[in-house]
């Protein structure tokens, strides 16, 4: 009886391979099921500064744009500066569309310069309140703590921190090609606001070309940076910069007030 049994569950198999074989209909699903579309699990977003495979571009070289790092994301910066200083970022994607960060630098690292000096923490915040659209940028508000070129005599930073800001990222027209201007607040004890207007070109997420005029206020304190990230992977980038190009003269301290060459690699991944 079991024999039989299942010879005629093997007939029956194979009358029904052999009836799709000979261009019988398979079985349809019913009228009313939609098919379930499968979304990437992190599209690319033009208006997050986001082109391709590539991590968010949340920053330039000193100037912030409006992308965030996504929900459960990290980013490890390491930046050497003149002099053989070294400055390092911590950020993560502590809630959907909601950035925090710290940062230290220690003047001296590198090199055999014996008076190394570590410099306080800094603190960096960013909140992505408008996602924006074709015609309308993106927004964030934030707060950077870290300024750059630190002065031993003044005890401040040549280069303020930017404070409170808020930035747009918009794409131009081009693929790839996106303005990032901001308005921030250094120093609350004056009460003066400062502008920035940053441009990047990402070139088929293999390299970005970025330039910055910075610090607009007082016209002989702006700087113009420019610079080259290249994406070595989609989480991993290094940028070769120029800050302050064209500047010449001295700070109130005696320190040389002229361009700085900078190197920086950027790391981001996913919890």
């Amino acid at each position: 009886m079991i024999r039989a049994r299942w010879l005629m569950v093997v007939f029956m198999s194979w009358t029904w391979g052999a009836g799709l074989a000979f261009g019988d209909a398979a079985p349809s699903a019913p009228a009313d099921v939609k098919p379930v579309k499968i979304r990437p699990k992190f599209p690319p977003l033009p208006e997050r500064g986001e082109t391709g495979l590539n991590a968010p571009e949340t920053d330039l070289i000193d100037t912030p744009t409006a992308a965030v790092l996504d929900y459960g994301g990290y980013a490890s910066q390491t930046r050497a500066y003149a002099a053989g200083g070294v400055l390092e970022y911590a950020s993560f994607g502590v809630y959907p569309r909601i950035g925090l960060g710290a940062s230290m630098s220690v003047d001296g690292l590198i090199g055999n310069d014996r008076s190394v000096r570590v410099r306080a923490p800094q603190l960096q915040v960013k909140y992505r309140f408008f996602d924006g659209d074709r015609y309308i940028p993106a927004f964030a508000l934030g707060f950077d703590g870290q300024g750059f070129d630190y002065s031993q005599t003044e005890k401040i930073y040549h280069n303020r921190q930017r404070g409170f800001y808020v930035v747009g990222t918009q794409e131009l027209g081009l693929a790839g090609l996106q303005v990032h201007p901001s308005f921030n607040i250094s120093d609350f004890n004056s009460n003066s606001i400062f502008g920035s207007v940053p441009v990047s070109y990402n070139i088929k997420d293999k390299a970005t070309v970025m330039f910055e005029w910075d610090n607009i206020g007082r016209i002989n304190d702006s700087r113009v940076n420019s610079g080259l990230r290249v994406h070595l992977t989609p989480g991993l980038h290094i940028d070769f910069a120029v800050r302050g190009i064209g500047k010449g003269g001295w700070y109130p301290d005696g320190a040389p007030r002229g361009p700085e060459r900078v190197i920086q690699m950027k790391y981001t991944g996913n919890f």
